[in-house]
């Protein structure tokens, strides 16, 4: 019972025990107070209410901290007892049990709000009786006569107390217990827990979004597989690594600088897709038509900028605009989109604005007769239905009808099972498709209706733009329209990588894709965020205050050591834990070396390569290594450590993990192996600037580039965009209008003919 209870006690934060320590402090003393109160008939009987508000409010702390702590600790053991084949029998037990965590954890955070107020009001009443000193038979707070020093002492110990459990729990959190008590090193375990926080979480913002019917849902829906994708991302807290140690990786990796490139040896990318690129940029960016656009754009006025684009200002030209599904009643995304490109109501045919459900991109049809084109733009991340779609980025595989068109020129693709795009956007693609030309059996579509033979826009070229999230939809699209339209491109300006390298490659001849300088959004994808998590934690592991737990179970992760692969020949966390304290035993040996745990990192995963050969040979024998002891490092592991560059330079070679540690403070770090690389689509041009001057002011960097930057073109390899690229313009790069001036600067370098501010003037 005793061992019970001192098991218990450690799975206490210690933040948490201090929190409860002075909370008791608070009571016993608010229990004298007024017990003062109730014996001295000199004071006023008015004042009493705050001190009883504030120890009320402490007895109910308590009391929240304990129901959190077991709310806390039925939802961590029904975490760890999950099974997989048990998971969809126990999956509405586990939400509420969330649920009724997540309410008690409100509770605490109404109440440290109730608290904050407190303490504010007593250090106010103090600074009040200091700066107007009462009479000698006054009372302070009507409870504390002026000759009794020990009240005021006591009042003073109170207030003081009152103040500090504001500040900790604020610093502290709402958690009583310590997670890492339940899930210690369990992968499995970490992930479901976050899946739950994220799931919850996800849907409560999609309620205060307007989408109350997220918040419903107890099946596994997209918001569920978004939850799940994010639960796995945040895995890293299982090697002990924190929330704040993660982004401080990612700092040091923006304060070594990775990401300096050479481009002597590209191609300059061709002049003519530079040009039409710059000519439907303009539609691309135009399909925001909400507050995002405006808000980029003028970040102070955005409202007005809002409400001149709606044509709110214009009622009278409302029955002139073209009617598009979706659009609010005076027709306004209609507007919006039309003021962009100024070009007249009658250019649009076609459009859907305001989706309210997954993967049903927003886009635009337009005419343009004087270019002979007819228009596609498809609007990027705008709604929070936006978000869930980019969100779903597993693979997905392509038909064969997605196929078919790219098989008339390219018979060597293979079937069509073998290849696979971005889940979200696949799926957006498809509907969009049906939006445009019905199911694949019918020849009658839309755009058959205005570009077919004999129709209003026979001959006519297809271009299809979106930013973003809409280049990838985009890309899909036209990956679907090439063969029955052989004259459509597609321009895609900073889209997701969305399919595999070889369907990537083969729609080079009409697709173009157009990445500027460091912007995220060309880079991301599953793979790229779990290297970029590793290489944060690597160059955290060179830091000498790192956890060295971090750097074990980041060894485990590079060498797919996860729990549906994990056997009785693995290495345990037991073992692995061993090694850490065998080394750290070593410190001052392996500190004369160089970078104490660099070396920890090397030598873990040349013992776990060594591992998962299931051999070792220490002393020229062979011993299996499942036969070692738990609590023991064989003579190998040990002599590895004690002398940790005694090998010979052909076992170097040989072992593909030394070659993999050669690379380490690189980004290239192995992904997982059940999850494949997406890529950009079609020829991918990378515009990159040439600054003269390298000082960069914030507001430089928010509104436009420096009159002194010049900007260059290139042919890119795809592969060169696997890696997010951490830079302190990643997110600003990927405003729409600063690719359009880029590209725009690009032609005025090569000394072309000067491209006007928007197609309607071409």
């Amino acid at each position: 019972m005793r061992a019970k209870w001192v098991s218990n006690m450690m799975k206490l934060r210690w933040s948490a025990l201090i929190l409860g320590m002075l909370n008791m402090v608070v009571l016993i003393v608010g229990i004298i107070l007024i017990k003062k109160y109730m014996d001295d008939k000199q004071c006023s009987k008015t004042d009493i209410l705050p001190i009883l508000g504030i120890w009320v409010v402490c007895f109910v702390r308590i009391i929240a901290m304990v129901r959190t702590a077991l709310a806390q600790r039925a939802t961590a053991l029904l975490v760890v007892s999950q099974t997989p084949v048990a998971h969809a029998l126990i999956r509405h037990q586990k939400r509420m049990r969330y649920k009724r965590w997540l309410w008690w954890t409100r509770v605490s955070l109404f109440i440290t709000f109730l608290q904050l107020i407190g303490a504010f009001y007593l250090v106010f009443r103090v600074l009040q009786h200091v700066h107007h000193p009462p009479s000698t038979h006054t009372c302070l707070f009507g409870l504390v006569s002026n000759d009794s020093k020990w009240q005021k002492d006591l009042l003073v110990l109170f207030m003081i107390v009152v103040c500090l459990i504001v500040v900790l729990q604020c610093v502290a959190g709402s958690d009583v217990l310590r997670w890492r008590s339940f899930y210690t090193t369990e992968d499995h375990a970490w992930k479901t827990h976050y899946q739950e926080v994220f799931d919850y979480g996800l849907r409560e913002a999609l309620c205060c979004m307007g989408r109350a019917k997220y918040l419903s849902v107890l099946e596994e829906d997209e918001v569920y597989s978004v939850a799940q994708l994010l639960g796995d991302l945040v895995a890293y807290r299982a090697s002990g690594t924190g929330h704040l140690e993660l982004l401080a990786g990612l700092a040091l990796l923006q304060r070594n600088d990775h990401f300096t490139e050479v481009h002597e040896d590209m191609v300059e990318a061709p002049e003519e897709r530079i040009h039409e690129a710059v000519v439907y940029h303009p539609f691309a960016e135009a399909a925001y038509t909400g507050l995002l656009l405006d808000f980029g754009r003028n970040p102070v006025l955005f409202p007005c900028a809002w409400l001149y684009r709606q044509g709110i200002l214009t009622p009278w030209t409302r029955n002139r605009r073209p009617v598009l599904e979706g659009d609010n009643w005076w027709r306004g995304h209609a507007a919006a989109f039309l003021k962009d490109i100024n070009l007249s109501p009658d250019v649009l045919r076609k459009g859907r604005v305001n989706q309210m459900a997954k993967c049903k991109a927003a886009y635009f049809v337009v005419v343009l007769h004087h270019l002979k084109s007819v228009v596609i733009a498809v609007r990027g991340t705008e709604s929070p239905e936006d978000l869930i779609t980019d969100a779903l980025c597993r693979e997905c595989n392509l038909t064969a009808e997605e196929l078919d068109g790219l098989r008339r020129h390219h018979q060597d693709l293979g079937p069509s099972l073998s290849h696979y795009g971005h889940s979200g956007v696949v799926e957006a693609a498809r509907d969009l498709f049906m939006q445009l030309e019905g199911n694949a059996t019918d020849s009658g579509g839309f755009l058959s209706s205005l570009v077919g033979a004999g129709r209003e826009c026979e001959g006519y070229e297809i271009r299809v733009v979106g930013h973003s999230l809409g280049g990838a939809i985009g890309a899909l699209l036209g990956l679907r329209l090439y063969g029955r339209f052989p004259s459509l491109h597609v321009y895609a300006y900073g889209p997701l990588p969305c399919m595999d390298a070889v369907i990537a490659d083969a729609c080079s001849e009409f697709i173009t894709s157009i990445v500027y300088q460091h912007e995220f959004s060309a880079r991301l994808s599953v793979t790229s965020v779990l290297r970029l998590r590793a290489s944060a934690l690597v160059a955290l592991s060179s830091d000498s205050n790192t956890d060295s737990t971090a750097i074990y179970r980041l060894a485990r992760r590079f060498l797919g050591e996860n729990n549906q692969f994990r056997g009785d020949n693995r290495f345990s966390s037991s073992d692995l834990c061993a090694v850490v304290m065998k080394v750290e035993e070593n410190r001052d040996i392996q500190h004369s070396s160089g970078n104490n745990d660099g070396i920890i990192f090397v030598l873990l995963i040349k013992i776990l390569w060594r591992k998962e050969r299931a051999k070792d040979i220490c002393h020229g024998e062979k011993v299996q290594m499942e036969n070692s002891p738990r609590d023991e490092i064989n003579c190998s592991a040990s002599h590895s450590f004690i002398k940790p560059f005694h090998e010979s330079s052909d076992d170097i070679i040989e072992d593909p993990v030394s070659q993999f540690i050669e690379d380490v403070p690189s980004a290239e770090k192995p992904p997982p192996e059940d999850i494949p690389d997406l890529f950009l689509p079609g020829l991918v041009i990378h515009i990159v600037p040439e600054r003269h001057n390298n000082e960069t002011t914030l507001w430089k960097l928010w509104t436009a580039q420096e009159s002194e930057c010049s900007y260059r073109a290139y042919i890119a390899n795809k592969d060169s965009f696997k890696d997010i690229i951490v830079s302190p313009t990643m997110f600003l790069d990927h405003l729409p209008w600063r690719c359009h001036y880029a590209l725009k600067k690009v032609l005025e370098m090569r000394h072309s003919q000067l491209i006007p501010d928007g197609p309607h003037m071409v």
